[in-house]
């Protein structure tokens, strides 16, 4: 591999910020808390381990509640280090020991990054809870405290966790994250209470992740072949779980002195293996070069899985999206239907169109028809409107009532699909998708003058030659407007074949026979086409307005890790998982 693993592991680090797992689709939780998981361990171990192979090797102590742990923690330095008692939880800000000429590798942000670092006699931590706190809700603690002291080797590090099934939630979260930066895990269980479930489905994750784990069975029976016994027992539970365990170690149960330790003899054989690992370079850094690999392995199957679940998340943005451009194409659809169904050129259209044309016998002759149209605009009463005026205001008010009336119940289909689904619901919550704005039927009507705006220069422009100019001027630019507006929400449909025709094809062959007058038949069919391309441009974009608080939500979801991204994060973390084990 070119890239150096760490960039690789950076680059993952910063997908997984970007990483957008927002809708309610199925496992998304366990999604969630993988992703933050595993951005975690990136940066509490796996990181930093491999730009510093040669620090000393991280040994976390964890294990059930009331297992011993900080008594054990005790024993090994030979002092009361760590806090234990009756009271739970009792490890509440999790102590780190470690010999004084480690500290550099522990004062700083290299592991643990986001735990502020507390010195043993130093400043009290005003975060730390108190020892008496045993609400199941509270926060895990903000704090590492770091105790030098030279009776720990040098090269090893022991780190007492709380509880993994702690009554504290936070205590719980806080035991998971320690665990996910150990070289070494050291799990402590007692004879009566190593076949909890808690504790295995532990120690299957660090089986899973190839973390290199030790366990310690504690408060054994004094009586023969007890110990024997139970330890048969739970290597019998190991192997059949899978669970490779390097080392079992048995302490009996002993009375504790005046001050609360276990003698020293109780984990004689505990202390040895530390301290010859302690001393023993290479298999100290064999441990860390196994557990890093094996937790980049984890790495790569997070990244696969976060792939998937980021792959099911753009496919229920991409169904969303779907349901609401349907929703406002079927409304942009609806339009173009009652535009050219020639329901629009009845009533209000139709009777003021007569005013301009007149009724009756219209198909009498091309200049008769011309002659009858120019007379009738000239007969207009003074003080009223021009009758080709209020016959492009009642175009354009139908026009605007069906624009609002179809994008209308675009925005309640669309809604109305959205609610069907979990995901669709979050993203409808605490907003009224379908209400129209209050400026929609003014920026509605806007459109549409501006349109007619542009039929009327269509109009202008064609007609620039003198004769044609002048046959427009003698019927008024809007009066052959209006003709070209009604010519274009006809459909061929209503061109008749016989002397039967409805009041809509004969309003448009009026029009179409008043253009033909005036500029021809090639002319007509140019204008017609420009006219309509010009109305379905605003058209679409009125529509395209009401969908954009849909889209804009599903827009606002969009993160800048991919699913393929993450896919190929976890080839890459494969690449380096194997790098690490050929290396061991």
């Amino acid at each position: 591999m070119t890239t150096q693993p760490t960039t690789v592991l950076e680059e993952f680090a910063e997908h997984l910020r970007e990483l957008d797992l927002p809708l309610p689709v199925d496992g998304v939780d366990r999604a969630r808390e993988e992703a933050a998981a595993a951005l975690s361990q990136l940066g509490d171990h796996v990181i930093p381990r491999l730009e510093s192979l040669d620090a000393p090797l991280l040994v976390v102590i964890g294990g059930s509640t009331g297992a011993g742990k900080s008594t054990l923690v005790n024993a090994l330095v030979g002092d009361m280090v760590s806090r234990s008692g009756a009271i739970r939880p009792t490890t509440r800000r999790p102590v780190l020991l470690h010999h004084g000429a480690d500290e550099p590798w522990f004062t700083g942000s290299r592991i643990l990054p986001g735990l502020a670092r507390v010195h043993a006699g130093g400043d009290h931590d005003p975060e730390a809870p108190r020892v008496g706190d045993t609400t199941g809700d509270v926060d895990p603690a903000t704090s590492l405290e770091l105790r030098a002291d030279d009776r720990i080797p040098q090269g090893l590090a022991l780190l007492d966790a709380p509880d993994i099934d702690s009554v504290a939630r936070g205590n719980r979260e806080l035991a998971r994250q320690l665990l996910r930066a150990a070289d070494l895990w050291l799990f402590v269980t007692t004879a009566n209470r190593y076949a909890d479930a808690v504790p295995w489905d532990v120690l299957r994750t660090a089986a899973e992740r190839e973390v290199t784990v030790d366990v310690v069975m504690n408060r054994i029976p004094e009586r023969p072949g007890v110990a024997e016994e139970l330890a048969e027992d739970l290597r019998g539970m190991l192997e059949r779980s899978g669970i490779e365990v390097s080392r079992l170690f048995l302490v009996p149960e002993t009375r504790l002195d005046e001050r609360g330790m276990l003698p020293a003899s109780a984990i004689g054989e505990l202390q040895q293996h530390f301290t010859h690992l302690a001393a023993d370079g290479e298999a100290r850094a064999r441990i860390a070069r196994r557990t890093v690999g094996g937790a980049v392995a984890g790495l790569a199957v997070s990244a696969r899985d976060l792939s998937e679940h980021a792959a099911a998340q753009e496919l229920e943005r991409a169904r969303l999206r779907d349901e609401a451009q349907e929703a406002f194409s079927g409304s942009r659809e609806r339009i173009d239907e009652a535009l050219g169904d020639g329901s629009l050129l009845r009533g209000e259209v139709l009777s003021r169109w007569q005013d301009v044309v007149g009724t009756g016998e219209f198909l009498r002759g091309v200049e008769s028809l011309f002659t009858r149209v120019r007379d009738r605009i000239g007969q207009a009463v003074s003080g009223r409107p021009a009758p080709s005026v209020a016959a492009e205001q009642a175009l354009g008010t139908g026009l605007v009532h069906v624009v609002l009336d179809e994008t209308a119940r675009g925005a309640e289909r669309a809604e109305a699909a959205w609610r069907t689904t979990p995901a669709g619901r979050q993203l409808a919550e605490g907003a009224d998708l379908s209400r129209l704005p209050e400026s929609y039927r003014e920026e509605v009507s806007a459109a549409i003058r501006a349109w007619q705006g542009d039929v009327l220069e269509l109009v202008r422009s064609e007609g620039a030659d003198r004769r044609t100019k002048a046959r427009v001027l003698s019927l008024g630019v809007n009066a052959v407007g209006v003709a070209l507006m009604i010519v274009v929400f006809a459909s061929t449909a209503f061109i008749p074949t016989g002397l039967e025709v409805g009041a809509g094809a004969a309003t448009a062959v009026v029009g179409q026979k008043l253009l033909e007058t005036i500029f021809g038949d090639e002319a007509v069919r140019r204008m017609a086409r420009v006219a309509r391309e010009r109305l379905t441009e605003r058209l679409d974009a009125l529509v395209a307005e009401r969908s954009e608080p849909f889209l804009e939500r599903l827009d606002a979801l969009a993160g800048n890790a991919s699913a393929e991204t993450l896919a190929e994060d976890a080839a890459a973390l494969e690449e380096i998982a194997r790098e690490i084990r050929e290396d061991s």
